[in-house]
């Protein structure tokens, strides 16, 4: 299903092709020039250059694209980039896979490294074969709604290839150089393909044309009904049905369910189904690992309620496991919903780095639940990310990764950290400034949890700090409690990445709301307009009014 959304930007860009096919026929008839054929190369390289303006890797772009002649299709010179891409993305995975067997058996650190780096450079690879597979699809009907899944998922490669890299613990082992140096075309080729999506409409005014895209709504999320208004009929039925939903499975640990286990009950749920699969989980506490695979597509969870219905595990760098790998449970299937459970790691402050949830997975929905941690509670790894009424715990740097991610009507609550340490709550890691990536917090409340009220004022919080240069976060129109600083945010190190990152809050209130005292960056900005914001709409950023239709379910 994601290659047949992601690619539908191909057919737009057929169309777009034909239109300037004839203005091209046109002006080479009325040319009184006899050399046509070279001027058509200079044609083929003036387009060329003009695509490739907006990249950061000009040479490469055109090396990328300098098999495509004589022709004014530009739906061919995407798909050039692209194929330059899949080429470049194989030759890390093959690396991986190299690296992989000549890596020392006792070292088992690098060898989870480089297992860790082939899992995630052949996501990327699926991904390119897959959409590019689908070329032509017509299930997208708009320039704006085609463009979005592009970037969506150009972006989420970028993220595979960071997510790679940040596996190795030892910043100079020779296994990361390598795999740094092995990837550096496939990067490359990846922000310039982002860069040429971003900047087509500008191309397409080179010819004289002019797209007019529909007016997107303006309007930010307003629940009347505590579901989101863009939700298909048949996920606001399966949501708003509570103990009426009639699940696939059931899981219950005093057996009066199909399954005792929950891996049992969503080892049953199908590849690649196009309507819902629904496992209920009974009330219970189930200390299980898991993983919604990426070719389980719509998979809908639901508990007793968070409290009630528990998921449960402890691992973490400080035993062991690499931050993704610590996961109590991992989303990596289109379409993963959950309501009314807790996820949680209970590997305490002292476990470090230990995921209670890690959503790769494009198109993912959470409502009432409870994710509970301290350092790195909730990955938001990759895609596009939806939170509602839930409560997200933890200390530092405890929402991150660099996803599209909305995170609304939610308690977002700070903890007691161990002793000398103080809490951030967001470090958002987007490392291209070509992607569409970013993190907003809407109507939220940021509150200290019962342990840390009394030492609120020694113990220092802050909103968030800028995991990598182009980092994005809003916080807006939420409740923030004294629990955090005057100045709001935190450096990474000394002044990096401070003129480059987004930070932005607008309208909030609370007695950590006032911006008087906020930092002087470059990147960080009080807005105070709602026009300044609609880009952060879900519309806008997660595209939210499209993409949770896919349960194929008749209505």
């Amino acid at each position: 299903m994601m290659g047949k959304v992601v690619v539908s930007v191909f057919s737009l860009i057929l169309v777009v092709g034909v239109v300037i096919g004839v203005i091209a026929v046109v002006q080479q008839g009325g040319s009184k020039s006899g050399g046509g054929s070279s001027q058509g190369v200079s044609t083929s390289t003036r387009t060329v250059t003009q695509i490739c303006h907006p990249t950061d890797y000009k040479e490469a772009c055109e090396k990328s694209l300098s098999s495509v002649t004589n022709t004014t299709d530009p739906k061919e010179y995407v798909k050039a980039a692209i194929l330059a891409t899949v080429e470049a993305a194989k030759k890390s995975f093959n690396l991986s896979t190299d690296l992989i067997g000549k890596a020392d058996d006792k070292d088992k650190d690098v060898k989870m490294s480089l297992e860790d780096c082939k899992d995630l450079l052949e996501d990327a690879v699926q991904e390119l074969q897959a959409s590019f597979s689908t070329v032509g699809d017509s299930n997208l009907h708009t320039m704006s709604q085609r463009t979005a899944e592009l970037q969506n998922w150009l972006s989420a490669v970028i993220s595979y290839q960071d997510t790679c890299l940040d596996q190795f613990g030892d910043p100079n082992s020779k296994y990361r150089t390598e795999m740094k140096d092995g990837m550096l075309d496939a990067t490359h080729l990846t922000s310039n393909a982002l860069a040429i999506i971003n900047g087509f409409s500008k191309f397409l005014s080179t010819f004289g044309l002019q797209i007019n895209l529909p007016t997107p709504t303006r309007r930010l999320l307003s629940l009347d009904d505590d579901f989101p208004e863009w939700m298909s009929i048949p996920h606001r039925r399966l949501l708003a049905a509570g103990n009426d939903i009639k699940p696939n499975f059931t899981v219950a640990k005093d057996g009066s369910g199909d399954f005792k286990n929950i891996a049992d009950a969503l080892a049953k749920c199908p590849l690649s189904n196009q309507s819902a699969c629904v496992i209920h989980i009974k009330a219970g506490t189930y200390q299980e690992y898991l993983t919604v695979e990426k070719k389980q597509f719509n998979v809908f969870m639901y508990g007793d309620g968070p409290g009630k219905t528990i998921i449960t595990g402890s691992h973490s760098n400080s035993t062991g496991w690499k931050t993704m790998r610590s996961a109590t449970f991992a989303a990596l299937g289109t379409g993963f919903t959950a309501k009314s459970l807790t996820f949680e790691n209970t590997a305490g402050p002292q476990g470090h780095q230990a995921v209670a949830l890690r959503v790769q997975a494009d198109q993912t929905a959470f409502f009432d639940c409870s994710i509970e941690g301290y350092q790195d509670t909730l990955y938001t790894q990759a895609h596009r990310q939806f939170y509602n009424n839930c409560t997200i715990s933890g200390t530092i740097d405890f929402i991150f990764g660099d996803a599209s991610v909305v995170i609304q009507n939610s308690n977002i609550v700070i903890r007691m950290p161990m002793n000398n340490q103080l809490n951030t709550m967001t470090a958002h890691g987007r490392s291209d400034k070509h992607e569409t990536t970013g993190l907003v917090i809407h109507k939220c409340k940021i509150i200290p949890e019962e342990k840390l009220v009394s030492n609120r004022t020694t113990v220092k919080s802050y909103m968030g700090r800028p995991w990598r240069a182009y980092s994005r976060t809003i916080v807006m129109e939420s409740e923030i409690g004294d629990v955090i600083q005057p100045e709001g945010w935190l450096p990474w190190s000394g002044d990096l990445f401070l003129d480059t990152l987004e930070y932005s809050e607008y309208a909030n209130t609370g007695a950590g709301a006032a911006t008087d005292k906020r930092v002087k960056w470059k990147g960080y900005h009080i807005l105070t307009t709602k026009a300044q914001v609609d880009k952060f709409s879900v519309n806008l950023m997660i595209q939210g009014n499209e993409w949770l239709n896919h349960t194929g379910q008749t209505y």
